[in-house]
């Protein structure tokens, strides 16, 4: 059934539900060309605004009656004067024989003539002012042949950024870049070029040429925009300098794959690289006016807050420059070094890349030059020992000082971590320091470097020996306490010199009873250790929430229990409540060797000292200064795993002076070392002053890659006590004549009872407050005699 009505209306689209669809959009006005369901006749074009279409769309029923909705347009519109009834033209086809589908829509649609005549085509052609006006707005352009093509209507969004070639290339129009060379293997190759810009030579490399290009073009358009001094620049020029902004990204840290994009002014939008250089030669005398006016000191803040310390120094000093120092390490596991020079101190950082290497430098001259305090958490400032409390300036310098001399010595060992035993998890260190107060970068003699060592597992139980010519820990701190026993030996040596001069260079002096020996006054000991021991002290999460990081339980029965670390495995689980004894026989059958952990054994050394049963019966306790952690520091968990969970045992009768509980320095570094995840490798080295080369140990046997004894192991160590005390009878072996001296290692270790009722104390003190029991070694591991020659 039809209506009058719809005599006005042509089939052109047939879509939604509505029955209508919006066929162009020309600013604000819209043409709406659609059709009726019930009688499929054409209308002609209404012009109305596009407000109105849109509720004509939503509210009026294209079913319904269509004389309603000419009187709806007809009392509505304003823009509906006269509805011109459009005789349909023919068009010439367009040059491809195969339109579009609109385009032949379009043809259909305009070649179907249902309510007009001759006369109407005549009187379109006749007002070709009108079909032209028509033609613009609908977005078709005439062509020459007098025939109009539908265009699709282009909508120009933001333009793309210009590259570092193009920036370049506007700059220094035909500028030559020239292919260097080629390096790296086959499947990876890389090319270096080159581009010559006012009488400088700049080099790129990339995975490709096309890169390595642009990687030139970015390092000749850097040197456009970072001067060689840009405070010097920016006060020449009158220019305000930014406070918010970061002067000082370094080429090699930006990401390869997002090559020189962000060139332009983002604040203009303009996209021509002479803007900069128009900027930078602006009105200098309004900029200075500027910065006359906004002059004003900057405080320091209290709190580096959430800023960037990059940001932080460049609001205190701007336009520093940072320096790339030094790249270490193998390819997965690099460590890059930045410098920066503030009021004429060079501060250096370390990190796995040259972003938080030179963020912490940064921090590091924020600290030393402003006393910005980077460690506010609890958790993480430093715990002041029994000695001369240095404050935290003073302890973080000693902490880091210490780190630096320890990874600078195993540099120097492997070949500048290049070396196949530069293959770590766990390094550790002692350091010797003969003056209290060395804190500052000018090392000297004062403080160096005594033993280095890594290693993160322990012996199978199968390789136990019992002629003590194997290692049963490699932890690395175990091995580096080992190795100081072997300078500890040298240095007693050097005492019993004849030669004066040679005896005043050891750090050992007699003691004010003439029995035996200590160390000078000025001598300390430092421990470093790249991460928390294994044990109590690692027990925690390091990424606590800032309300908890103080552990507002740290004391809790679950915290400071004994752990014995896992056999061929990394970890610790704690130990029975029950006292565990171990046989020789079980761990040959497939009993797990059990192993205490270090934590555990850095509570004895606090105790009893780090010179062992052996050197004891020569000198006096000899204990740590100061521990320093690389990673993993948190003060309230590494005091109570090194010292305060024995507390007790300071106010036992047995301890009796040279022995005490010893509380040292506990601090961590600026530059904190970075999580390595990946399996640990299967090699332990140790290195002492006086060596040649690092030795290679297999833990899993705790001999060496040649399947010799170690220079660490207990049968050298015994070899070197026997050494000394042959030169030194009076302090060794049974004071009865009539007893004869004892031979056997285990025998001897007990000669000295002092230090052996400490120990037994200590054990007892452990069970008391219910932190379990310590686990012994077979019996047998100590039941040998010296070697013969």
């Amino acid at each position: 059934m039809g209506c009058p009505v719809c005599t006005y209306w042509h089939s052109l689209y047939e879509v939604d539900k509505l029955g209508f669809r919006l066929l162009r959009v020309e600013f604000n006005h819209m043409y709406l060309a659609g059709v009726c369901k019930t009688c499929k006749l054409c209308c002609p074009e209404l012009s109305v605004t596009a407000g109105l279409i849109f509720v004509y769309m939503y509210f009026i029923c294209p079913l319904a009656q269509c004389a309603y909705m000419q009187f709806f347009l007809l009392c509505v519109s304003e823009d509906y004067d006269v509805v011109k009834k459009r005789k349909a033209r023919k068009r010439k086809a367009p040059a491809d024989p195969r339109p579009t589908s609109t385009e032949a829509e379009d043809v259909n649609v305009e070649s179907e003539d249902v309510g007009g005549g001759d006369g109407d085509a005549k009187e379109g052609e006749d007002k070709q002012e009108d079909n032209e006006e028509d033609d613009e707005m609908l977005g078709k352009r005439r062509a020459d042949g007098g025939s109009s093509a539908a265009k699709k209507r282009k909508f120009h969004g933001p333009k793309t950024p210009k590259n570092a070639l193009m920036q370049l290339n506007e700059i220094k129009p035909g500028l030559e870049f020239r292919f260097e060379s080629q390096t790296g293997p086959v499947h990876a190759p890389i090319f270096t070029m080159s581009v010559e810009v006012n009488g400088q030579t700049f080099r790129g490399s990339g995975s490709t040429k096309k890169k390595a290009k642009m990687m030139a073009a970015e390092a000749a358009l850097r040197s456009f925009v970072q001067f060689p001094n840009a405070s010097e620049a920016h006060q020449a020029m009158g220019r305000q300098v930014t406070t918010t902004g970061d002067f000082t990204d370094e080429l090699a840290e930006i990401d390869k794959t997002c090559l020189f994009n962000d060139f332009e002014n983002s604040a203009s939008g303009s996209n021509e690289a002479s803007g900069d250089a128009e900027r930078l030669n602006g009105d200098s005398a309004q900029n200075g006016a500027n910065h006359r006016s906004q002059g004003k000191k900057l405080s320091v803040p209290s709190q580096p807050g959430d800023k960037n310390p990059v940001m932080i120094l460049n609001e205190m000093r701007p336009g520093l420059k940072y320096e790339f120092v030094s790249e270490t390490g193998e390819s997965h596991s690099k460590c890059f070094t930045m410098s920066v020079t503030v009021d004429g101190q060079t501060f250096e950082g370390y990190g796995r890349n040259k972003k938080i290497a030179k963020s912490r430098a940064a921090q590091a001259a924020l600290v030393k030059v402003f006393g910005l305090d980077f460690t506010y958490e609890p958790g993480r400032q430093p715990v002041q020992g029994d000695q001369e409390e240095m404050g935290e300036q003073g302890s973080s310098d000693l902490a880091d000082l210490v780190c630096k001399l320890v990874l600078e010595k195993f540099g120097e060992l492997t070949n500048n971590f290049t070396a196949q035993t530069a293959r770590r998890k766990v390094l550790a260190g002692i350091v010797m320091t003969l003056d209290p107060q060395v804190v500052s970068g000018n090392v000297g003699p004062e403080a160096q470097a005594i033993c280095v060592a890594t290693g993160t597992k322990c012996i199978n139980g199968e390789y136990l020996s019992s002629q003590g010519t194997s290692l049963n820990d490699c932890h690395a701190e175990v091995i580096a306490r080992r190795s100081l026993l072997r300078f500890l030996y040298a240095q007693l040596r050097l005492h019993l010199s004849e030669d004066p001069n040679i005896r005043d260079s050891s750090i050992f002096q007699l003691r004010d009873d003439g029995h035996g020996f200590r160390l000078k006054d000025s001598v300390q000991f430092h421990l470093y250790i790249s991460t928390a021991p294994c044990g109590d002290a690692r027990i925690f999460s390091p990424h606590e929430k800032e309300g908890d990081a103080s552990d507002k339980h740290p004391n809790r029965r679950a915290r400071g229990q004994l752990r014995t670390k896992i056999e061929s495995g990394e970890g610790t689980i704690p130990v029975r409540s029950a006292p565990t004894v171990q046989t020789w026989d079980g761990v040959l059958q497939g009993e797990r060797l059990l192993t205490m952990s270090c934590s555990d054994k850095i509570t004895r050394w606090n105790v009893l000292g780090l010179q062992g049963s052996l050197l004891g019966q020569l000198l006096e306790p000899v204990y740590l200064d100061s521990l320093v952690l690389g990673s993993l520091y948190h003060g309230d968990h590494l005091s109570r795993a090194v010292y305060s969970r024995v507390n007790p045992i300071a106010s036992s009768p047995v301890m009796q002076p040279p022995f005490r509980l010893n509380r040292p320095l506990l601090s961590g570094i600026s530059n904190p070392e970075s999580r390595q995840p990946g399996k640990a490798p299967n090699s332990s080295v140790n290195w002492c002053i006086g060596d040649l080369a690092l030795e290679v140990v297999n833990p899993m046997t705790g001999r060496t890659e040649q399947d010799t004894t170690s220079r660490l192991c207990k049968q050298a160590l015994f070899k070197l006590y026997s050494e000394v005390a042959a030169q030194l009878p009076h302090l060794v072996g049974p004071k009865d004549p009539s007893i004869p001296v004892p031979r056997v290692y285990g025998e001897v270790k007990a000669a000295f009872a002092d230090y052996l009722a400490v120990k037994e104390e200590l054990i007892k003190t452990f069970q008391k407050v219910g932190l379990g029991t310590w686990v012994r070694k077979p019996l047998e591991v100590d039941q040998f005699e010296l070697a013969s020659e």
